[in-house]
């Protein structure tokens, strides 16, 4: 079994420029007023049909109110979007490299919905950029070129909660794990529509589950779990999102145990996805840790 390690030198690519909030009015945020300070949180790096390396995920306005608790993800209603200008991911890792694109999803765009539009994850099918998102109901939307998107409505409801949802492609099946009641669950479907019923996959008592990512290397699957332990003093923001991920390894999709029962490591990272480039080399995303925005760090199995 390789167990992943990072090298702990983070690259600061991305955080979102001032923009006007796309509404509807929160308790502290106004629909049209323009605000400088944005918040980004779960997201997803695809690339394009030209090779350029896009990345999309949750954002909304910094609230400016104290305590911030409570108001640390207020008006989380639509994605951000940036874009690279090479097409080689090891050259987009330079400060603030990605640029800023207009906001995808906001609730006017996808009428109907709850308002939240919560961890995009995208893959592509039959030749259209397929985006799943939450939280529950998980939900999707299709896309041509990763501009304009277009809703597709509900996929599945989880009755205790369903939220920060992810794809794997394996072996002909979509695996969809997403997080719910001190718990990871999972799902599959060969065509993104019709999915089984929901499986425990890891029960976590000590903590509660975020940002899960499945992956598979090396013959086994691996379990990136990022965790809330509830402690935060409600005034720094970086204290709200917490940085320590928790990494399972199985041979079995469906079983990662219970706590530490088949973890094999820790590693230093908020909401991380964790990929490979056009190279082959892999990679662990971080957001609002160690810097305000998106960073990256080197992944390596030893």
């Amino acid at each position: 079994m390789l167990i992943p390690k990072q090298s702990n030198n983070f690259v600061w690519i991305y955080k979102p420029d001032g923009d006007y909030f796309f509404g509807p009015d929160t308790k502290h945020l106004k629909e049209g007023k323009w605000y400088d300070q944005w918040v980004p949180n779960d997201h997803t790096f695809v690339k394009d049909e030209t090779g350029k390396w896009h990345v999309f995920g949750i954002t909304h306005p910094l609230v400016d109110v104290k305590p911030l608790k409570g108001s640390i993800h207020e008006g989380e209603y639509a994605s951000f979007h940036a874009v690279s200008s090479d097409t080689s991911f090891k050259e987009s890792l330079t400060k603030y490299h990605y640029k800023d694109l207009p906001k995808i999803l906001a609730p006017k765009d996808r009428p109907g919905e709850t308002l939240a539009n919560h961890a995009p994850y995208i893959v592509k099918m039959d030749g259209l950029y397929q985006m799943v998102y939450g939280h529950s109901p998980i939900r999707l939307a299709v896309s041509s070129d990763l501009h304009k998107w277009t809703p597709k409505g509900k996929l599945f409801s989880d009755k205790d909660g369903a939220r920060d949802p992810n794809l794997l492609f394996h072996e002909g099946v979509y695996y969809i794990v997403y997080c719910s009641n001190k718990s990871v669950r999972m799902r599959q479907s060969k065509d993104l529509i019709n999915w089984s019923e929901s499986q425990t996959i890891l029960t976590t008592n000590k903590f509660d589950p975020e940002s899960p990512s499945l992956i598979f290397h090396n013959d086994s699957f691996y379990l990136f779990v990022c965790s809330w332990d509830g402690i935060w003093d409600g005034q720094d923001i970086q204290g709200a999102y917490q940085n320590k991920t928790y990494v399972y390894n199985s041979k079995n999709p469906s079983n990662f145990g219970t706590d530490e029962e088949k973890e094999i490591t820790t590693l230093k990272s908020h909401a991380p996805e964790i990929f490979q480039d056009e190279n082959g080399d892999w990679y662990i995303s971080s957001v609002e840790w160690p810097y305000r925005g998106v960073s990256i760090d080197k992944l390596t199995w030893e």
